[in-house]
């Protein structure tokens, strides 16, 4: 007698071969979203756009269609990510630690450390740039100046929570010095040639961000927050070297939803690999100013870990507010 038990188990076993052949079909005749949670243009879509046609080049039938879904400095894209289904059609970028820090000031649909770590591929040290006649010739300078004119010194940043400021905040616990006052802008674009106007002391970007105009002479860069010095500025100490013990920099990376299948992040792990190692991506990085650090799966994941930590910290002794 057929029991109800026995078409379960029936069940079962017929279901099983199917979800693994779906697994394994992937991508099958479906296009993979990628979602950039910044606008076009920008530091974080212009490493997408290069890097996901030799990603695609690596696994045959993957079709990237790179989407922007901005708004709240990331916070929208990074939410449409995490919220995808996990089946390996919907991928996105990131950058750290905007990424960690955005739900500690409020409150977002997605918990940072639980989306799928694929691939890291930049990273851009945080730094201070001064005009070239600034009076400012070093960390000590910047330091001493603090401490003399408490609540006067000013500084931009790419904005409220971005990198630059949770660096200049880390600064200033590290160095101990009066808090100095933020000109937050929308992004390195509109910050530099106030800069360059003379409109704020100095400004907290990263070191790629304004590096022709270091080449041109028309700005400086006192000190660099990498924790070996940029190739792109190999003349600039570090803030280490400089005598305050922090780094930081915005790191570009691409995760995925929670939960996705082992057997399609082995593959496009396995893809990034190899693209962020081809030499034609590597002379075009260069090119665009795109310093390389990749880490993949389990290593950035606790690199992320790490910075997500790290950021917890700061905001017990220095929180700030989007």
């Amino acid at each position: 007698m057929t029991t109800r038990r026995t078409l379960l188990a029936g069940a079962g076993t017929l279901a099983l071969p199917a979800l693994a052949r779906a697994q394994a079909a992937w991508p099958g005749d479906r296009p993979v979203e990628v979602i950039v949670p910044f606008p076009a243009g920008g530091g974080v879509d212009v490493m997408t756009r290069l890097v996901m046609p030799l990603v695609a080049a690596q696994i045959p039938g993957f079709r990237p269609v790179v989407v922007n879904r901005t708004g709240a400095a990331g916070q929208i894209g990074l939410e449409a990510t995490f919220n995808a289904a996990g089946d390996g059609y919907t991928i996105g970028a990131t950058t750290i630690p905007a990424h960690n820090a955005i739900p500690l000031e409020r409150q977002v649909r997605y918990r940072a450390m639980d989306f799928t770590f694929l691939c890291n591929i930049v990273e851009d040290a945080n730094c201070f740039y001064v005009r070239a006649e600034s009076p400012f010739r070093s960390v000590a300078d910047v330091v001493a100046a603090a401490r003399a004119r408490p609540g006067q010194i000013t500084y931009g940043t790419t904005g409220i929570g971005s990198d630059d400021h949770l660096f200049m905040l880390a600064f200033e616990a590290a160095a101990n010095v009066p808090p100095m006052v933020q000109v937050p802008f929308a992004g390195a674009a509109p910050l530099i040639p106030q800069l360059l106007g003379g409109n704020m002391d100095l400004a907290v970007i990263n070191v790629n961000d304004a590096i022709q105009l270091k080449r041109d002479g028309k700005l400086r860069i006192l000190a660099q927050g990498a924790a070996r010095r940029q190739p792109e500025a190999a003349d600039v100490p570090t803030f280490q070297e400089a005598g305050v013990d922090i780094i930081g920099g915005a790191s570009r990376g691409i995760i995925g939803p929670p939960g996705m299948p082992a057997a399609v992040v082995t593959r496009l792990e396995a893809a990034f690999r190899n693209a962020v190692n081809d030499e034609g991506f590597r002379r075009e990085a260069e090119r665009q100013f795109m310093p390389l650090r990749p880490l993949f799966g389990a290593e950035y994941k606790a690199f992320a870990q790490g910075i997500d930590d790290n950021l917890r910290r700061l905001w017990e002794v220095r929180p700030w507010r989007g």
